[in-house]
């Protein structure tokens, strides 16, 4: 039977526990629930696409405390996604980040040029941010079967994944069944970014900081 625990001290660390040893928990965001593991754990990761019959061409996120971890998974924000980040952080966007050679995270993505890419989360939330100084960094895809909706309450979560999971974390309903904004940098693009999943934050909301951040350069 599936074991759904409201957060606390006890249940923090059971979730450390399970990470830790390989195993997949399910997470509150500031956004949809998460089915999370250790982005360092090939099996764990294989997991997640298993519960979730993702395909594996589909990247994972990595959840994060704060940008200050970056540098020790080997990741950098390029420009001008790091403006993004700076103004949109924590909150419900996934800059793409691309990783230095000696990043271990098996939840990378090869581009076409041959480098390494791994999108982030930093969830505006504070019981999100309680779970991820427990556990660490986790790779992380929306709690639902590939194909479905989002789900906005662990129970929805439990419904979609039932035993399949190791653990599931109560942080109580999310605001939405909407993900974040997902976007990429792009020097091809007159933006210098490309949106490549338009969620909580709208394009348009995207786009209007970038210019922003331009006029302000000029004055």
């Amino acid at each position: 039977m599936s074991t759904v625990l409201a957060i606390d001290e006890d249940s923090l660390r059971r979730a450390r526990d399970i990470v830790q040893h390989g195993g997949v928990v399910v997470v509150p965001t500031d956004t949809v629930y998460g089915i999370a593991c250790d982005p360092f754990n090939e099996s764990a990761v294989e997991r997640i696409y298993e519960v979730k019959r993702r395909p594996r061409s589909k990247a994972l996120q990595v959840l994060l405390s704060s940008t200050s971890e970056l540098a020790s998974l080997g990741l950098t924000l390029p420009h001008p996604v790091d403006v993004l980040a700076r103004r949109l952080l924590p909150g419900p966007l996934s800059p793409i980040a691309v990783a230095t050679g000696d990043s271990l995270l098996v939840t990378l993505r090869r581009e076409p040029d041959g480098s390494f890419s791994q999108a982030i989360r930093i969830p505006d939330s504070d019981v999100s941010l309680d779970v991820l100084r427990a556990t660490g960094p986790l790779a992380a895809s929306s709690a639902n079967r590939s194909g479905g909706r989002s789900p906005q309450s662990v129970a929805e979560a439990v419904m979609d994944l039932g035993d399949d999971v190791d653990l599931y974390l109560d942080g109580g309903p999310t605001s939405s069944h909407v993900a974040s904004t997902v976007v990429a940098a792009d020097p091809c693009s007159e933006d210098g970014i490309t949106v490549v999943r338009e969620g909580v934050i709208p394009a348009a909301i995207i786009r209007r900081l970038l210019h922003a951040d331009d006029e302000g350069a000029v004055e």
